[in-house]
């Protein structure tokens, strides 16, 4: 993934969360605070507007960028969570040609970041419930974007069945059962628009 794709990933992000944000929304308000959608709509955009700006010389400063950004424009949970991941994703690709091995590097240290940040651990119908098979997925197959992006919405659908024990969908206990992880969403989402971005000449 050379520079020019790292812009295209969080560009077309940032457009998928413009085109899902009431979805997104109307998922969170059934088990969260409802302002999922909005605040990650808003924290993209000014994320995309921000790399657009400038011109960077590695795909780790271009995710750097996208984080700070990120951190500081988008509200609630999400913006603490998703900035660590692109944070720790550009750390871990610092100094690196992100390709193969690289994917599970950066993937790895995005998952420690959001578990330490989340406080949560998988199977607790979180954001996590995507990136793990992810991951899973890249480092018994390397990185093939079909198949993470496939990985990424059957990993995204299960968390449907499973009983939220983390956030605000917690407090519903069992009646979280039956609803999809807006933040499992909103990454199934990332992975799509990774797929894309690395499908575009660079």
């Amino acid at each position: 993934m050379n520079v020019n794709q790292t812009a295209a990933w969080i560009q077309s992000y940032n457009q998928h969360l413009q085109e899902q944000k009431d979805y997104l929304t109307s998922l969170d308000r059934k088990i969260g605070d409802g302002d999922h959608g909005i605040n990650m709509a808003r924290g993209f955009a000014e994320a995309a507007k921000a790399v657009e700006a400038e011109t960077f010389e590695t795909s780790a400063d271009v995710l750097k960028k996208a984080a700070m950004t990120v951190m500081s424009k988008v509200g609630g949970a999400s913006g603490p969570l998703y900035g660590t991941a692109l944070l720790k994703m550009s750390m871990a690709a610092k100094g690196k040609d992100v390709e193969g091995d690289v994917f599970a590097e950066m993937f790895e240290a995005a998952i420690d970041g959001i578990k330490q940040r989340g406080k949560a651990e998988t199977g607790e119908k979180t954001m996590l419930d995507v990136w793990v098979p992810v991951l899973e997925e890249v480092k018994s197959s390397g990185f093939d974007a079909a198949q993470v992006e496939e990985t990424a919405r059957e990993a995204m659908e299960a968390t449907k069945d499973l009983t939220a024990t983390k956030g605000r969908a917690s407090y519903l206990k069992e009646r979280s059962k039956g609803h999809l992880d807006p933040g499992a969403v909103s990454s199934y989402y990332l992975f799509v628009s990774l797929a894309e971005a690395l499908k575009e000449e660079g």
